[in-house]
This record gives structure tokens, sequence and C-alpha cells, in this order.
């Protein structure tokens, strides 16, 4: 089994819930289950945020104009259909449905022409920043998925890659993997450290290291929050590790 991790930057205009997102930074969206075939793609998704935000995704998904995981840039004729299975006051659950055309692309639909049937599908989405994880046999060409994908999104996002490597059988990664973050989100990591960032009172500002490092200042906080992220999660199963090993047989 082969995993691939992927992040689309999209640029402001050309995806109504990365738009929404990018005005909510504090709201998240993850799939709770992602399935596609030739002809149609159905999924469910967990959102959490404020009320406001989480009205303001309800309402992108609902009355766009094409669905959010076409990476047409208009309309492309698909059937689509949207339901609120839950609205609480934090927390919103959203299934779709979305019979393509010919004119439509999508992730998934560009992954079972390259990778095959089986595949796994796992996305979050934050800000202008859809991250998806893909689970898949091994067989195919990535390379022509990733050729594919780049074509299709053109000019209204950009793509950065963040792992290509086996898929683990645990939840626990192989140390050849336990000491690596992606490239960009290593440098960016270390400039903040470097800069101050870290420090109390900070010596930068997340907007003064951006410039610094000449990123938008969302693509910078992306990056900062998935280093941190690996890190803490790095952190906690080392020391569950520590703690299994150190228990007596």
């Amino acid at each position: 089994m082969r995993e691939l991790a992927f992040a689309l930057e999209y640029e402001p205009g050309c995806n109504r819930v990365a738009d929404t997102l990018a005005d909510h930074p504090d709201a998240r969206i993850r799939s709770l289950s992602l399935h596609a075939t030739a002809e149609c793609l159905w999924r469910v998704d967990h959102a959490t945020g404020e009320p406001a935000a989480l009205e303001a995704i309800e309402d992108a998904f609902l009355t766009a104009d094409y669905y959010a995981d076409c990476l047409a840039t208009g309309d492309c004729g698909a059937v689509q259909t949207t339901r609120v299975l839950e609205h609480a006051e934090d927390t919103l659950v959203l299934y779709s449905y979305w019979e393509r055309t010919a004119n439509c692309a999508s992730v998934p639909h560009i992954a079972l022409e390259h990778l095959g049937t089986g595949v796994l599908f796992e996305t979050r989405h934050e800000g202008r920043h859809y991250t998806w994880r893909i689970i898949h046999s091994g067989e195919g060409d990535a390379g022509a998925f990733f050729d594919d994908l780049e074509a299709a999104v053109g000019d209204c996002a950009r793509m950065e890659m963040l792992r290509t490597a086996d898929a683990e059988p645990s939840g626990r990664e192989s140390a050849a993997d336990a000491s690596e973050l992606p490239p960009e989100q290593d440098a960016a990591l270390r400039a903040a450290v470097e800069h101050g960032y870290y420090e109390s009172p900070r010596a930068v500002d997340v907007g003064d290291l951006a410039d610094h490092l000449d990123v938008p200042r969302s693509t910078l906080t992306y990056r900062l929050r998935r280093a941190e992220e690996f890190l803490a999660k790095r952190y906690v199963a080392d020391e569950q590790f520590v703690s299994e090993s150190s228990q007596p047989l």
C-alpha cells in the first residue's frame, strides 16, 4: 500500500468553500467518508467552528454555482445534492452527492483513472488549504495522477507535496519517517525559531515572518500549524512507546 499526501492552496475566488474558510480562519472541515465511482461522488463532511462560520459554510455548500470538489472553474452541468445531517452550535455535518459530466474533474476521479479502484481518501480543509491523503494499492501511475491533477487545477490553486511513502500498518510511523517534515514545513518552522516567533514575547509576528519568507500569511500559518501538529503527535506517540516499552513482560 502507498500513501500520497498533498495540499491545494486555492487562489481567492476559485473555490467558494476555500473563500469562506479564509474568512473564518478558526473553522475546519474534515471528511468522515468519501467514495467515488467513474460517474459520481458522495461524501460526508464534519465542520467545526463558531456559529457564524458554520452558517457561512452551510450556505457555501448549499448555494454555490457548482460542487466544491469539482476542479472546473465554472458550472460544468453536474447534478449535485447536499443535505444537512446535523447543525449544532459548534458542529455541522453535511452529506453531498455529485453526478459528474464529461466536463467535470475532481481529485477522486483523477485518482481512480490513474491509481485504480479501492482507493481511500481523507481530506481536511482549513483556510485556502485543502489537504488530501490518499491510500492506494501501489499500482498505477502516481506521476500521471499528479500531472493530470496539476493540469486540472490550472491557475486556481498551487499544489504542495506533503508526503509519498509506503503506508504504515499501524498508527506509528517508521523511524525513517519520524524525523522528516515536508521541506516547506521544515523551512517555515526553522525560520520561526530563528527569528523568535516562539519566544515570549514574540520577536516577530506571523505577518512579518511571512514577508521575510516571501509567502502569503495564510500559507505560513498553515505550514506552521501542520508542523506543530506533526511534532505534537510525534511527541505523544514517543511517550506512549516509552511507557509501553517500560512495562514488565
